[in-house]
């Protein structure tokens, strides 16, 4: 068991800071991930879509021998993470417990805020998980959808980027935030312009971080970790054709990308 390999999937390259962060914490662990290119975005669709989206998902990666799964998409985790853990006998992990969770222990006035796309906002997911930790935190939330594209387009650190931080975060800021949750996989390619637009007396939270270090936690409780002394492998699939996704997967890794194969989902059932 300890030789098989932690998969991870999302709707597209944004659970990339997610397998980023497990590679740093775990680097001598081989990662098969999955981004569904063809059927992304997640957040505009019907939590029913999403969750036959992930049990396909998780199909095709389980058929690949893993020991692990983990949810890198804000969207899947809201809607799916239950679904997939009554299906799979392996662990699975989701995005916004482990954020959640850090979000509630560092809060020193017990006010945190969330920032996520449209979907995962309306979803409330991160407010509840952090409700359900400690009901006495107040949760302020703020959909923002334009860091999406200012990721994969690399305007991470210019003046779009800036003003468009200005815009969604001053709200947060007057709400007195002390903490505020990074609710997307694509927003740590931005933390510096967060963080300096929100101040640096507020606490960041970044739940790629955090789901590292669960994933690394469960593994080593079950003694499913590999020898230390290894050097992981990682395999990466695309339901669409690779190329968008090798162009800003290089950006998100830091021109580390492996090769990518496309595949059917549909010709993987048959």
């Amino acid at each position: 068991m300890p030789w098989k390999a932690i998969g991870i999937f999302d709707s597209g390259v944004g659970g990339l800071t997610v397998l980023k962060e497990i590679i740093k914490a775990l680097p001598q662990e081989d990662t098969i991930y999955f981004g569904d290119t063809a059927r992304v975005p997640y957040g505009t669709k019907s939590p029913e879509t999403v969750t036959r989206y992930s049990l396909e998902i998780a199909s095709f990666l389980v058929h690949r021998d893993i020991k692990l799964l983990v949810v890198a998409c804000n969207t899947a985790s809201a809607c799916a993470l239950e679904a997939l853990q009554q299906t799979l006998s392996i662990p699975v992990v989701g995005v916004i417990e482990p954020g959640a969770r850090r979000a509630a222990a560092v809060t020193r006035s017990g006010k945190v805020g969330v920032i996520g796309t449209e979907g995962t906002i309306r979803s409330s997911a991160y407010a509840k998980a952090i409700k359900r930790i400690n009901s006495e935190v107040e949760v302020v939330t703020r959909a923002c959808p334009l860091f999406v594209p200012l990721a994969e387009e690399g305007w991470t650190d210019n003046e779009v980027a800036h003003l468009t931080a200005l815009t969604y975060l001053s709200g947060l800021r007057e709400a007195g935030v002390d903490t505020l949750v990074l609710g997307c996989t694509h927003y740590p390619l931005l933390k510096r312009v967060i963080g300096e637009t929100i101040g640096e007396e507020v606490k960041l939270v970044d739940s790629a971080e955090e789901t590292a270090r669960t994933v690394a936690e469960i593994l080593r409780g079950g003694e499913l970790l590999r020898p230390t002394s290894e050097q992981g492998n990682h395999h990466y699939f695309v339901s669409d054709v690779p190329a968008g996704f090798i162009r800003v997967g290089n950006r998100f890794l830091g021109g580390k990308l492996g090769d990518v194969y496309q595949v059917s989902l549909e010709a993987e059932k048959e």
